[in-house]
């Protein structure tokens, strides 16, 4: 298999089963993907800006002010000013939005976990665990 087509199939493979792992997590299906990254990216920040936030997840300004606006409603977030630009606010995460991203990452390493020991033997098992270091330094690649 030439690389350009390896490529398309991992590619393919990922992009499946991430897809299966959202359709997994039924504690966030009130919330759209984008959403969910939005509380993802500030569950591993102390603290963005709706600005930064913005580009992370390369949504328009308005629509991440959108998006804030409803997470802040269902008591995931909270916004407090910026120290140092006092027209800046900086969001984080509440306890309960904290909650909400582990119980989402539970649910997923669960059904992740039930899939490989059901479907898979325990070569297959070690195949993967070298895949996956495998697949680590494709991810690391700038």
């Amino acid at each position: 298999m030439d690389t350009f087509t390896l490529a398309s199939s991992l590619r393919t493979i990922v992009s499946g089963l991430s897809r299966r792992l959202r359709k997994t997590v039924h504690s966030v299906d009130s919330y759209s993907i984008t959403e969910i990254h939005a509380l993802s990216y500030l569950y591993h920040n102390d603290a963005l800006s709706a600005t930064e936030l913005a580009k992370l997840l390369t949504v328009r300004t308005q629509s991440m002010s959108e998006i804030l606006t409803r997470l802040k409603a269902a008591g995931l977030l909270d916004k407090t000013p910026s120290e140092t630009d006092k027209r800046m606010s900086l969001i984080t995460l509440t306890h309960l939005g904290r909650k909400m991203v582990e119980q989402t990452r539970y649910e997923r390493d669960e059904w992740l976990a039930g899939a490989i020991d059901h479907t898979l033997t325990q070569h297959e098992k070690q195949v993967l665990q070298q895949a996956i270091a495998i697949m680590e330094k494709i991810r690391a690649h700038q």
